[in-house]
């Protein structure tokens, strides 16, 4: 039986931070930009309700700060607040500063030397979906993904920096929502601006409709590249922070330049259970298991049970139902029992082929 992770993140959101947003050109769809804000206010809604301590987001930088100077793989802004600008509209927001400084010290101990600031701005990719989501006074901790600038770090590295941040918070005894910004498919700056792949971008939902969250580490440098799905750095961190979901609210809406998605999770995650094929050896078969494993490789031993199987199981230390299992050679049985289904396949398998040659003989 597998359990969740326990209640550390209550929720999160991925959503679209197209500059678009604010600006509202004549070349932008009104109704796919309503749509898109309308999904964020309901989603914050949701999320605000969930009563979190704090606020992880996760956004990239789009080499505004983090571009020649000093080009970090990852960030945790830690400072009193942060602000910044963009087309107009001022943002500021408190900063957990003293569960940022302890995060990063609990992911020194995991091996992750994550950068720390004081000073980072905020740009339109945190701005934005904060903007629309309108949490009210809940405090932030912010990472940003180094996204753009190469190198990048990989996604296996954002999804392992996700978890850990999650065993992080709930070491400190946290609980949170996650605000993952960016994505999907957009070439900004290219000659591929007016190509999203489209394609791509639902196959990649239809894996995460399904709570396979893990599907983004199939996504390599190159893939992402391809696809202009660089940003998807950030969702993999935010997938290691929420683990397997199902989304509760999932949205897909392109536009000629950028595939808008939209994910929420706000409902506590179910218990999955499963009882897998090859279980954990039972202790208490410890000497079922061991005799059946010598029975599937030592021909002595076969011998001796083909010879009379009553006699070789009435010597035996065990116990009657441990006998008649293997006077019967049931795999069901042994199954039922707690007996590897290997031991038990691979022992019957061994004396029904000795049995035929003898026949044959």
């Amino acid at each position: 039986m597998r359990k969740n992770d326990d209640m550390t993140v209550l929720g999160g959101v991925f959503m679209a931070h197209a500059p678009q947003f604010f600006t509202l050109p004549k070349t932008e769809n009104k109704q796919i930009v309503n749509r898109v804000k309308k999904l964020a206010v309901a989603n914050g809604e949701r999320l605000s309700a969930l009563k979190p301590d704090l606020i992880v987001t996760v956004s990239n930088d789009h080499a505004n700060q983090f571009a020649l100077h000093c080009v970090p793989p990852f960030a945790i802004h830690r400072g009193k607040q942060a602000t910044g600008s963009f087309a107009g509209k001022q943002f500021e927001y408190q900063i957990a500063s003293k569960e940022a400084t302890e995060l990063i010290r609990y992911l020194y101990t995991e091996g992750f030397d994550v950068s720390h600031t004081t000073t980072a701005e905020v740009e339109y990719s945190l701005g934005i979906p904060m903007e629309f989501m309108g949490v009210g006074d809940i405090p932030i901790l912010p990472l940003f993904v180094n996204a753009y600038v190469p190198p990048q770090p990989r996604m296996e590295r954002c999804y392992a920096l996700g978890e850990a941040i999650r065993r992080g918070l709930r070491a400190l005894g946290l609980r949170v929502i996650v605000m993952v910004s960016g994505g999907m498919s957009h070439f900004p700056g290219t000659e591929r601006y007016a190509e999203p792949d489209l394609e791509f971008d639902k196959k990649v939902l239809g894996e995460i409709s399904d709570g396979n969250l893990r599907y983004l580490l199939a996504l390599d440098e190159k893939r992402l590249d391809e696809t202009g799905n660089i940003e998807l750095r950030c969702w993999g961190v935010g997938a290691g922070l929420l683990g397997e979901r199902k989304p509760d609210k999932l949205s897909l809406d392109p536009s000629w330049h950028h595939n808008y998605a939209t994910l929420a999770w706000w409902s506590k995650p179910t218990k999955v259970e499963f009882t897998p094929h090859y279980p954990a050896i039972s202790s208490e078969r410890l000497e079922l298991t061991k005799i059946l494993h010598r029975l599937a490789n030592d021909t002595g031993e076969r011998d001796l049970y083909a010879a009379d199987p009553n006699a070789y199981v009435k010597e035996l230390d065990l116990k009657k139902i441990e006998k008649k299992a293997l006077i019967e050679l049931s795999d069901t049985k042994f199954v039922e029992l707690g007996v590897h289904p290997f031991m038990s396949f691979m022992a019957r398998l061994h004396i029904e082929r000795g049995g035929k040659r003898k026949e044959s003989s």
